[in-house]
């Protein structure tokens, strides 16, 4: 019986010349682990132009420290100097039409991912399961689906890409990812989750932390902080610690960049989807989309008015969402 993997491969196998495995632009543990886990599946099938790109710098302490661990080949797109229209591409924990991803010069075939299906975009093969609180999980199911034991490092990588997507199987975790966490786990090394674990905030993230927690705004059960930062990772980071406060179950925050505003949203209060409120947020002036437990957004500095507070307005539209969703 043919499986997703060998769907994949048939569309892969007469590349006219790279395959690229696309990450989101700042991939954290979930996608670099899922992304190398394809890069050994592939290769084992006979896929050997391959490498995994992604756009932007990676700031996030445990994603370096999983680069540096596992040795994963992983380059900058502006780095990747034969990368171009005839090469194809399979994105990874991401979709197009997201605001966390570049459109690079490759012909994107192939998607897998766990997020909301955003349509198909014209690929030749996908494997989208929103259900799915990693997709570290779904690469995990392409190992025991088609009968292969990961080895060491990529079962190691799996099984922590799953524990920071849903929180330690706390945040969104489907059957999947609590099935293939147990499955990966008498696999992997747990000495070096346990290395990664120490090693998933910075001296430098402390700083911004502190700046950040001092800026936090309760309304009722929401929590705003804004940082100062460009790093997508802390963004998150920062909106976990947040909803982790006692009577707050919804974290937005937001960084104001150079180029546009980039926001995070937490939930885990079940009448109100971190998903729809980011899209209420960004309503008409950007772009938005994840879980109903996490989610993301990006309004472009052109659709700023220089006339209007941009922090008055994501908590005015937020509160606004939040009050509509509790009558």
């Amino acid at each position: 019986m043919s499986t997703r993997l060998d769907a994949l491969v048939d569309v892969l196998k007469d590349a006219p010349d790279e395959v690229f495995i696309q990450p989101h632009n700042v991939p954290d543990p979930d996608a670099i682990g899922a992304s190398l886990a394809l890069y050994y599946l592939l290769d084992l099938k006979g896929i050997k132009k391959l490498a995994i790109v992604y756009d932007q710098e990676i700031e996030k302490a445990n994603s370096l420290k999983m680069i540096e661990l596992f040795d994963i080949p992983i380059i900058r797109a502006s780095d990747a100097l034969t990368l171009g229209p005839e090469d194809l591409s399979v994105l990874v924990d991401v979709q197009k039409g997201n605001s966390n991803i570049t459109d690079l010069a490759t012909d994107e075939v192939a998607v897998i991912d766990h997020h909301e299906y955003l349509g198909s975009n014209g690929y030749r093969f996908e494997d989208i399961r929103p259900e799915a609180g990693s997709c570290s999980a779904i690469l995990a199911d392409y190992f025991f689906e088609n009968g292969i034991v990961p080895p060491r490092n990529v079962a190691t990588a799996l099984l922590y890409g799953i524990f920071m997507d849903t929180s330690d199987l706390t945040r969104g975790a489907s059957d999947l990812d609590i099935n293939m966490f147990y499955r990966l786990y008498s696999l992997s090394n747990i000495d070096m989750i346990v290395e990664l674990r120490g090693n998933e905030i910075s001296v430098q993230d402390l700083g911004l932390y502190a700046e950040a927690f001092r800026t936090v705004e309760i309304y009722d059960e929401l929590g705003f902080l804004a940082l100062q930062s460009a790093n997508d990772s802390l963004l998150g980071a920062a909106g976990d610690i947040v909803v982790s406060v006692s009577g707050v179950n919804i974290a937005v925050a937001y960084a104001k960049r150079e180029n546009g505003v980039k926001l995070s949203v937490r939930s885990i209060a079940d009448e109100i989807s971190a998903n729809s409120l980011v899209r209420c947020v960004v309503e008409g002036v950007g772009k938005g989309g994840g879980h109903s437990h996490m989610a993301g957004g990006f309004i472009p500095g052109e659709n700023i008015s220089a006339s209007r507070s941009i922090d008055t307005f994501i908590k005015h539209r937020a509160i606004m969402f939040y009050e509509t969703a509790r009558k």
